[in-house]
């Protein structure tokens, strides 16, 4: 087991055992790597790409970049011949200039496919020369390397300028040997390592630093490691790091083992000064072991100082055997299962090329079904020869089903209308627990999951009650507490919390225009395990209010600099290590710059916000619309503030530098909850409103146009029938080429099986995928929509080529390790696992964490996935992501057995007579027409109002309001309606104004009139 608390019962036997192998400091030869770096009098041995020459200008190599290009890659230069150690420290450097202000990537990486990258950084340059130096470590080997800038995509033509080039190793370590530490040149921030008695660690200017008390008795009382590190008996190793310290101290360097009888290996005694040193030393390991541990014991010294520790490396015992992972049996289906009514397929892996014979069987082992496989042959996405297995015809309800083809049986699986009603609870449970600034209730939720609350200033926090901006961004402070952690991190981002709060909203809107939604009954107060149950209002729209309370809070006040725009986030200085309780993070919090997507994102969400809090709580939903307003002119104002893709230390980028899309979104929302047709202009305006905003790899955080659309689309308003039609086509024009996606790719998922398709994050995409689907069915009502949302699950279930379902708890395998500081099992088995209903990112082919490179490199793209807590780019959790998963298991748990939506039997038509003319309310009439060949013997209407509306009165029938829906009820002597014949009611109503449109979905008696 690999754990990242190291035991002060190890550190103990260790030092009492003083051992000591005679080893002595060592300092490598450094190596330069860049002939000509400075350009005396040649450009060779450099290369450039044909649109971008070189040539020697006073003693710099200069290129001229071409406009216009699509990708950095089109225009490149660079020198070949680097030699890739893994494990091996490199230090870049380099000076640069463009004529105009410029983005460009330098990288080293590999010069044939699969072209992995070792370092990759966005460089930001201007007409004034800045030396840039970068220290990394190795992260593979090969003799052909690379570094090169990658100048293209800029939309105007450039000079840029090189000198004084240089990229040395001063390598500790050779080719052959295996490197045992994993990211030991913290490239990838404290990922795999533990710090435990210090009172500040993380990540800054590449190298791991740590503000170490005084006065600690021991040196174990301190430290620094990694553990799961394998040790051979007999083998000999390196170990060596670079480490400087600040006033000079006295660590002990260690290696062991990481449980009884904690065996040590390696231990020195080590003076550290304030000049970064490399200090390496060779040693025997006495024992095998898969649970080693390397550690700095940092404790001892009388004065605190500042410890930093860069390029740690341990080279030596045996390569780890190729990883191959288990996927089971070789027929997949969706371990959860399948609806009675709905679509039931399989697949299968096998070398055969002609059809084969399946058989369903019950859980006591009889044949219920069988049939002739069809072949597809080799799945791009997978690799695999694969046939497919279509059972739908089967509809009996029953657990414990399996399917057998080709001498494989399936993992088991149910057949029931009842699959998907916990995972709505499931799905939207996790955002509880992501909850900052709240203790989380062990009884609501599980006493593992119980904690205190986090980050409002209780030591060791230093809180985001009173937060400061980081330097140069602003004078003010804020309080920004509550909200959700975005992912793995404590980290809060208003770009995602935004899409995520939109898709909880989102769900909760449908309920008031899908006919299956059941007039959000399913989503009503005291439906979810949360502290808010209970006080009238929809749980979810509870849930949601607390991180659309965090994006207000994130809004610059009135009277300072650039007031109404919205932070763009706010996380810790630098990066902490795993795990770490939120309680626990000493890390000064900051604000980030203001930038206009986030503005709009804020716009967006608390418009939308404010329409469907108004009935519940009209002070906040007014709160919210000022919010909105001011966030929107803001961002007019600022129309092009963007991430710094540079500002990356403590938490991620959220970079995003194309606004126009949240411009549309956030326009739309505007023009929803006020019908003010200056939004609807700027709506019109929009280049989105006419593009089609519905991409093959689905919509993101970074690409929230679709939103709009959808949207507008659904949510009742004052467009013209024939606009409302046109952007409902553009809905089922997407969902009809995701239907042909389906039905290509051979495991049935909404997404293109080619690399490009699978990457950070792309679960949540599919699932959007499937979002698109499933609202096309709430459109239409054409089932075929319906039962393609549905199979698009099967992918995430179980139906791919791991077998791996990709949500806690949800399947016969699923991932339980996804990457988070708060469910950190598998480092320290005191902590949970992630709560059920928790989604992976999953399979990502660009294998963007080291964990993932290293254990990956060369997967076919379905199979870039690993259940690791390590592996953030493939297996970690975000809000956003379980917002799509909470979104579809909504639509999916309303589906029942997957029976076609009773048609109803009726006609309606809802009249507006306008505002009183003393205002502050409305007069409405609904007329029900029988369509239908029976009478209707008694009546039932429901609708739901869009914003604050509220039933005054009603005649001819006795009409209720519950949140924003209202139900009307025939009187003794109308409740027959003969077929052809019609009934009549009307109502008052109050409204303080804004969008007051005819409902978008009328029900008699549960079944849906048409308008």
């Amino acid at each position: 087991m690999n754990r990242t608390k190291i035991s002060i019962a190890a550190v103990t036997v260790l030092a009492l055992a003083g051992v000591g192998l005679g080893a002595v400091n060592a300092y490598a030869e450094e190596v330069e790597y860049i002939d000509n770096g400075t350009f005396d009098s040649s450009t060779a041995p450099w290369w450039a790409t044909e649109n971008a020459p070189v040539s020697v200008v006073d003693g710099k190599l200069c290129s001229q970049v071409p406009a216009g290009t699509t990708n950095p890659w089109d225009a490149s230069l660079g020198h070949g011949d680097i030699p890739l150690v893994d494990g091996a420290p490199y230090t870049l450097s380099f000076t640069a200039s463009a004529s105009t202000t410029a983005t460009v990537k330098a990288n080293v990486q590999l010069n044939e496919a699969p072209y992995t990258t070792v370092l990759s950084r966005d460089v930001a340059l201007t007409a004034t020369p800045q030396t840039f130096t970068y220290d990394f470590t190795g992260s593979l080997d090969s003799t052909n390397g690379v570094f090169t800038f990658q100048l293209g995509g800029a939309a105007e033509a450039f000079t840029f300028c090189l000198d004084d080039v240089s990229l040395t190793s001063d390598d500790a370590g050779q080719p052959g040997d295996p490197e045992q530490v994993e990211n030991g040149g913290f490239d990838e921030g404290t990922s795999g390592w533990f710090t435990y008695g210090t009172t500040t660690a993380g990540v800054e200017n590449g190298q791991l630093c740590a503000d170490v008390p005084g006065g600690l008795a021991n040196p174990w009382d301190a430290g620094i490691g990694q553990n799961g590190v394998p040790l051979v008996q007999g083998a000999e190793y390196t170990f060596s790091f670079r480490a400087s310290a600040d006033p000079a101290a006295t660590v002990r360097a260690a290696v062991q083992l990481g449980e009884e009888p904690w065996t040590a290996a390696l231990s020195e005694t080590v003076a550290i000064t304030a000049t970064s040193t490399v200090y390496t030393y060779t040693f025997t390991s006495p024992v095998s072991s898969e649970n080693g541990q390397v550690v700095l014991q940092v404790g001892g010294n009388a004065e605190a100082y500042r410890l930093c520790l860069d390029d740690v490396s341990l080279r030596g015992g045996e390569e780890e055997p190729p990883y191959v992972p288990d996927t089971g049996p070789r027929v997949r289906v969706n371990q959860v299962g399948y609806l009675p009514q709905g679509p039931k397929n399989a697949t299968v892996v096998t070398a055969a090329t002609e059809a084969l014979p399946w058989q369903l069987k019950n859980a006591a082992g009889a044949v219920v079904a069988e049939g002739q496989t069809t072949p597809r042959g080799v799945d791009a996405a997978s690799g695999q020869n694969v046939h497919t297995v279509d059972f739908t015809a089967f509809a009996t309800a029953g657990a414990g089903y399996t399917l057998t083809a080709d001498g494989e049986t399936s993992h088991p699986f149910d057949i029931s209308g009842d699959l998907y009603s916990q995972l709505r609870s499931d799905a939207l449970q996790v955002f509880y627990i992501q909850r900052s600034g709240i203790a989380i209730d062990g009884n609501l939720v599980g006493e593992q999951y119980a904690r205190p609350a986090g980050h409002l200033g209780v030591a060791p926090n230093k809180g985001d009650t009173d937060v400061p901006c980081q330097a140069g961004v602003c004078d003010h402070r804020l309080d920004v507490r509550g909200g959700w952690y975005d992912a793995g991190d404590h980290g809060k981002y208003v770009v995602n919390g935004g899409i995520a709060t939109y898709q909880l909203l989102n769900a909760f809107e449908r309920s008031k225009t899908a006919v299956t939604a059941k007039h959000g009954a399913d989503l009503a107060d005291s439906t979810l395990r949360v502290p808010e149950r209970g006080n009238g209002v929809p749980d979810i729209l509870d849930e949601a209010r607390w991180e659309l309370e965090f994006l207000l809070r994130m809004q610059i006040p009135a009277g300072k600099p650039l007031a109404g725009m919205a932070h763009h986030k706010i996380h810790d200085q630098n990066w902490t290590g795993l795990p770490l309780q939120p309680e626990d993070d000493p890390q000064q919090r900051e604000l980030h710059a203001p930038t206009t997507p986030a503005t709009l994102n804020l716009a967006a969400v608390a418009a939308q916000g404010a329409r469907l809090f108004a009935p519940y709580d009209a002070a906040f939903a007014a709160r919210s619309l000022a919010a909105a307003k001011t966030a929107y002119a803001a961002a007019k104002a600022n129309p092009a503030r963007y991430q710094d893709p540079n500002d990356n230390n403590g938490g991620g980028t959220y970079g995003d530098n194309d606004a126009t899309d949240e411009f549309y979104w956030a326009a739309a929302e505007l023009y929803l909850t006020t019908g003010d047709e200056a939004y609807w202009q700027e709506v019109t305006a929009s280049p989105h409103h006419t593009a089609d905003v519905f991409a093959s790899s689905g919509f993101g955080w970074g690409s929230t146009a679709a939103l709009a659309r959808l949207d507008l689309a659904t949510v009742p308003s004052g467009i013209t029938s024939a606009e409302r039609q046109r952007l409902r086509a553009s809905v089922t024009a997407a969902a009809d080429r995701y239907l042909a996606t389906i039905r290509a790719e051979a495991y049935g998922l909404p997404m293109k099986g080619d690399a490009g398709n699978y990457f950070w994050g792309a679960n949540s995409n599919l699932i959007n995928n499937a979002v698109v689907l499933a609202t096309a069915f709430d459109l239409t009502g054409d089932v075929t929509y319906r039962d393609a949302a549905v199979q698009s699950m099967d992918y995430i279930f179980g139906r791919n080529a791991l077998n791996q379902s990709y949500v806690t708890g949800w399947g016969e395998k699923s991932s339980q390790n996804q990457h988070s500081r708060i469910f950190g099992h598998q480092l320290d088995e005191s902590l949970p696992n992630p709560p059920a209903g928790t989604i992976a990112g999953g399979a990502n082919a660009s294998l963007d964490d080291p964990y993932a490179k290293q254990l990956l490199s060369g997967c076919k793209p379905m199979f870039c996935y690993v259940d690791h807590i390590d592996s953030y780019a493939t297996n970690e959790l975000a809000i956003n992501w379980n917002s799509a998963l909470a979104w579809i298991a909504s639509f999916l748990a309303d589906q029942g057995g997957g029976q076609a939506p009773a048609p109803g039997r009726c006609t309606v038509k809802y009249t507006n007579y306008g505002t009183w003319a003393e205002g502050g309310g409305f007069t409405a009439q609904v007329n029900i027409t029988n369509t239908g060949s029976t009478p209707i013997n008694g009546w039932t209407v429901r609708f739901a109002f869009t914003g604050d509306q509220k039933l005054r009165e009603a005649w001819m029938a006795r009409a209720t309001q519950s949140g924003a829906t209202l139900t009307a009820r025939n009187e003794s002597y109308n409740g027959r309606i003969d077929p052809g014949g019609q009934a009549m009611f009307g109502f008052n109503a109050t409204t303080a104004g804004g969008a007051n449109p005819a409902p978008g979905l009328v029900t008699v008696n549960g079944a849906a009139c048409t308008g």
